[in-house]
Order: structure tokens, then sequence, then C-alpha cells
């Protein structure tokens, strides 16, 4: 358990490989002329993507996983044998799993402004791409992109692939915001929703919250209203953001518990204020290590997205649910801090309401947020059910 909590901490997604972990490998998909929903034309977008399974000759089994903030296309597998820990979701997705590669053909894209452009299995369009009009990174001229616009590459993606229908969509976190958008704006093609420690829209606290995480870069002299490609990155700034990022996904207990040997009266705090106590000094190690694959202005444009998101991208939530064809398992955490429960509750009732087909089914492994990426086994049954219907 302690190994799992202190993976948690660094990696925020990764789990122990079982024998039955797939090998993939992550491909590219390009698409031109891409207009977003801000209204402005990105001349080429890029994303890689991976798959698991077989896509059958109907095409009409496909499973779409959509990720979470920090995340990636990587949901499961290995790239190599030798890789440390497969994709986030291993745990959910391969051969006779809860999301079975035997019967399902599984899908995942990296988003646009994915915030991992430092990661060499990551490709991504963002502010750190270069702009075609000035052979410079965009940085903040990039526009201001949505969860829709995510889901819109997707559809692209999909689109290149022939494949018309979803089985099903399913993803946690900013991937539920993903997968609601898909189940609402594309209502005729999506069957199945998982929708995993998520949102059906922002609210004021959460908003504000969400810009603690953004207020840190924008704050450190070096990221120079996001021009410094050129020049000393934002690394402090980014580290902070990470770190924020980190302790608002755990729930206290857990994250108490990753310091088992933590004492309050620390020797070198007590006798300079210039030295952090031991356990910051520790966290901010393991920031430093995460925000070296990151762009700081592309976690920004992540946080921004994130911000705007409301189902269906409209002011009336209701009728953009309304649309709603598919058959929906919602999974809250009960002690999720960060998108609390209780919005998921009024997700439930709304849908209710409304006459949907929709399913509850809590987490509840003590993880807080980070229980839709460490708490999902124990639903393997209630998942698997739910695609069998």
């Amino acid at each position: 358990m302690k190994r799992m909590i202190l993976a948690g901490l660094i990696l925020l997604c990764t789990h122990v490989a079982d024998a039955q972990t797939i090998l993939v490998e992550k491909q590219r998909f390009e698409t031109l002329n891409f207009m977003t929903e801000s209204g402005e034309v990105l001349p080429k977008v890029s994303v890689g993507w991976e798959s698991y399974g077989t896509l059958n000759e109907k095409k009409d089994n496909v499973i779409l996983i959509t990720h979470f903030f920090s995340g990636t296309s990587h949901a499961a597998g290995k790239y190599q044998e030798n890789d440390p820990s497969p994709g986030y979701w291993d745990a959910l997705i391969g051969p006779g799993k809860a999301i079975d590669t035997n019967k399902f053909f599984v899908i995942s894209s990296d988003t646009l402004v994915n915030a991992n452009v430092h990661d060499p299995n990551v490709i991504t369009t963002g502010p750190a791409t270069m702009n075609p009009q000035t052979n410079k990174p965009y940085g903040l001229d990039f526009p201001v992109v949505t969860i829709g616009d995510f889901v819109e590459v997707q559809k692209r993606l999909l689109d290149s692939l022939g494949i018309d229908q979803l089985y099903a969509v399913a993803g946690a976190s900013m991937g539920s915001f993903q997968a609601l958008e898909w189940a609402v704006r594309y209502p005729d093609k999506v069957a199945r929703l998982l929708h995993v420690i998520g949102a059906a829209t922002m609210d004021a606290w959460t908003v504000a919250a969400l810009e603690k995480w953004a207020l840190p870069i924008r704050l450190d002299p070096n990221w120079n209203q996001g021009d410094y490609y050129d020049g000393e990155k934002p690394t402090a700034g980014l580290s902070a953001t990470v770190l924020n990022i980190t302790q608002d996904a755990m729930h206290p207990v857990i994250y108490n518990a990753s310091f088992p040997n933590f004492e309050v009266l620390d020797d070198g705090a007590m006798k300079d204020i210039r030295v952090l106590p031991k356990v910051n000094q520790i966290l901010a190690q393991r920031a430093l290590a995460r925000a070296a694959l990151q762009d700081a202005n592309h976690v920004l444009y992540l946080i921004r997205a994130s911000q705007l998101f409301t189902a269906g991208m409209q002011k009336n939530l209701d009728a953009a649910l309304a649309k709603i064809q598919a058959k929906v398992l919602l999974m809250p955490s009960k002690g999720d801090l960060l998108l609390r429960p209780e919005s998921v509750h009024t997700l439930y009732t709304t849908l209710k309401k409304l006459n949907k087909n929709v399913v509850l089914s809590e987490l509840d492994g003590g993880w807080g947020h980070l229980d839709g990426l460490f708490s999902i086994s124990p639903k393997h049954a209630d998942i698997a059910a739910f695609l069998a219907e």
C-alpha cells in the first residue's frame, strides 16, 4: 500500500503490471483546418492515439477512452515489456477484464494542449507547437480551446478510421467531461456512457479552485506572459502547480498515510526560515520531476478548458442533458474533494427526471479524487455488467 501511495504522489496514474498486460504502439493522427469553438482555425492539428483489441468488421465494438487532466492516451498496456508501469486504467482494460479487449476495440487519444508535451510518447498540438505563420511557438497566440474541441478532434480521428458508432465512451475526471460531451453532442452515436469522478458543469467554487492551479505559473517571472520558449522556463511556477494538483486530488487520510514517519517538529525548519520542512522538500522534488515532462502554457490552457466546461457548451444544462440517448453509469467518489460527489448526485437526479437510463455506483476507496484511478477495481463487476446490457 505504501508503494502504491508513493507512486500516486509521483505519477498520479501508475499500477502494478500483471500477466495480462498488453503491448501497445503510439500512433499519430493529423487533421487540417480545425475550427475551434473560439472561432479560430488551426492549420494543422496532431494528436497521438493508441488502441487495444481488434476492430470488428461492422466497426460496432468500439469503446473510446477519454483521459484525465494530467493524463495521456496511455490508458492500458505497455509500450515496452520493461516499462515500469502500464497505462492508468490497465486494471480495467485488457483480455478478460471489465473492458474486455477480447470483445471490444478500445481507443484513446491525447487531447489538444496535452500537459505532457515533453513525454516522448505524447503527441499534441498546443502553445508549444510551432506556429506556421511565425515559425515560433504559438505561446499565448494559440486559441482558447474547450472540452468540445477535444471531442471534435476525437471525432475526426474516429471518422478517419471509418468508425461511426461508439459502443461506449468512458472517462475519469476531465475525461468524464469529454465522455459526457460526446453523449450530448452526438447522442445517436453513443450507446453507453461511463462517467467517473466527474461533473456535468463547473460551479463558481470549482472555477476558483482551478485558478489556484494557474496562479503559481502566472506569478513566476519566467512565465513572461507565456513568452518563455527562447529563455528560462517557469519551472518553479509549474512545479508549484503540480504540487497543488497532487494535493487537491488526494484525500487527506491517504496523503498523510504516505508520510508514516512525518514529524511536525522539523529541526531544519525550526532553525532557518529558508529551509523547508522535510515533507515539503520531498514533495518539491517529486513535483519537479513531474513538471519536467510538462509545459506551463499547456497546463494553463487545460485549466481554462476545464473552467469553461458545461455539457453541451450551452447555458441551459437540462436542455443539453435531455439530448442524451445513451445508457449512463455514474461513478463519483464519496471522498472527492476536487469534483464533489454532490454534483454527480444532482446530475443523477436530473437524468432520472428526464427519464434517462442511469445508474449511480459510488467509489469508496479512500483516495479522494484519485479513487477514479486507484479504487476502480472493486467496480469491475458493475462495469462489465453495464457493458453487457
